[in-house]
């Protein structure tokens, strides 16, 4: 059953379509689609609304960006984030990680799962064929905040996520940190311009700009940028494969934060790998670490 503010707030709006809405802890699991003008495809995207979001009271909210291969789904059906969300009354938005064909829209793919639909790296290519609809920072920080903030009873929004999209969090969370209260990441692609998965990516994405792909890099965009925050929460498996390949790099952010002044809380976790199993294990840190900061804000 659709919650009574969800029903009065899409009485009066068409932008958003509900795709399901589930009763869960003191809360609800709400899915949606709508209509996105930056990457010009329906978009979902998942929320998970605590009983006084549901009552119209403004609350503050986590905005979560997934890895490759995910999709809303992932974070919302395996993380467990929706007890400490409706402990706290914090809204809990997991978008998906990138534009995706449809019968009557044909996005651009690759076969590489670290570069077709699925990945993005939370950037806007500029590069054809995947500048048509492959705009995920226009989407994010533009489209879908104003988006949210309009349609649901937001007080302020903090940004995470884990891998691909621990690396769009802090991107986005440090180019633009007047929309952001807070920033964490777990397992965090720290440095895609020297990774090999980025690499391949933004190949694709920007060419041989090699500006451009720094402009896409969450170290050096944190370097560049300089202290934001007053704390920044980064997670890591000590066991994660990806760390040992190379391909999360996250010495890099160690050094980013520290020429930038950025304090920075990094916690590698003995034994845990890249899975939700880690997520499970430090999501309700990253929670009241975003909580705390918006009570602060």
């Amino acid at each position: 059953m659709m919650s009574q503010y969800s029903k009065q707030k899409l009485s009066v709006s068409s932008k958003l379509t509900q795709i399901s809405a589930n009763r869960c802890f003191d809360g609800e699991q709400h899915y949606y689609r709508h209509e996105s003008l930056a990457t010009n495809t329906p978009m979902t995207f998942s929320i998970y609304l605590p009983d006084e979001a549901l009552a119209g009271q403004r609350c503050p909210a986590i905005l979560y960006l997934s890895g490759l291969t995910c999709n809303a789904d992932n974070v919302t059906h395996k993380a467990h984030f929706q007890q400490k969300c409706s402990e706290l009354g914090v809204i809990f938005i997991a978008p998906d990680t990138s534009p995706r064909s449809s019968d009557d829209i044909d996005v651009a793919d690759d076969e590489r799962y670290f570069v077709g639909q699925g990945a993005s790296y939370y950037v806007d290519a500029v590069e054809a064929p995947w500048s048509e609809h492959f705009n995920m920072q226009s989407y994010i920080v533009d489209e879908f905040y104003d988006l949210v903030r309009q349609e649901f009873p937001v007080n302020s929004i903090g940004i995470t996520g884990h891998s691909m999209g621990g690396h769009g969090a802090l991107l986005l969370g440090f180019k633009y940190p007047s929309k952001f209260v807070s920033v964490s990441a777990l397992s965090p692609v720290c440095a895609a311009s020297e990774s090999d998965w980025g690499q391949a990516a933004y190949t694709q994405y920007f060419g041989d700009d090699k500006s451009l792909w720094q402009q896409a890099d969450a170290a050096k965009v944190i370097a560049k940028a300089g202290q934001q925050y007053a704390s920044l929460l980064v997670d890591q498996g000590a066991a994660d494969n990806f760390l040992s390949e190379g391909q999360l790099q996250t010495e890099k952010l160690q050094q980013a934060c520290k020429d930038a002044q950025q304090p920075l809380t990094l916690r590698y976790q003995a034994g845990h790998d890249h899975s939700y199993y880690f997520i499970q294990t430090v999501i309700e840190d990253h929670i009241w670490h975003h909580y705390r900061q918006a009570q602060l804000s």
